[in-house]
C-alpha cells in the first residue's frame, strides 16, 4: 500500500516538475523577446538540431580548402570513405559522406561541381 502512495506521489510530483519547467521556459523567452535575444536562442536550437553539417565542418572533415577543385574533394572523399569501410567506422564514414553532400551542395551553387 506504501509503495502504492508512493508511487502516486513520484508521479503527480513529476508531472507538476514537467509543467513548471515549461512554463519557466516559456517566461525566459518572453522575458528575451523584450531584448532580442529570443529570437538568436531559437536560431541557435535551431541549428544545434539540425542534422545538416555547415561547409566550415565539411571541408575540415575532408581535409580540404576553399581554394579545393571538386576533382580534389572527390579524391578525399573517396580515400576517407573506403579507408573507414576497411576499418568498420561507420560514423566516420557517414560524416565524410555527409561534408561530401555538402560540399557538393555548395559547388552546385558555384556551377563548379557535378551536374
Amino acid at each position: 500500500m506504501a509503495a502504492k502512495i508512493l508511487a502516486n506521489l513520484i508521479i503527480m510530483g513529476s508531472g507538476i516538475l514537467a509543467r513548471s519547467l515549461v512554463q519557466a521556459y516559456r517566461q525566459a523567452l518572453q522575458n528575451a523577446s523584450k531584448t532580442g535575444v529570443a529570437q538568436e536562442t531559437i536560431q541557435n536550437t535551431v541549428r544545434r538540431g539540425s542534422k545538416t553539417m555547415v561547409e566550415q565542418e565539411a571541408r575540415q572533415v575532408l581535409g580540404v580548402t576553399e581554394s579545393s577543385s571538386w576533382e580534389e574533394i572527390l579524391q578525399k572523399y573517396d580515400t576517407l570513405f573506403e579507408r573507414n569501410a576497411k576499418n568498420g567506422s561507420f560514423y566516420l564514414q557517414s560524416k565524410v559522406h555527409k561534408a561530401k553532400k555538402c560540399l557538393e551542395a555548395v559547388y552546385q551553387g558555384k556551377g563548379q561541381g557535378p551536374g
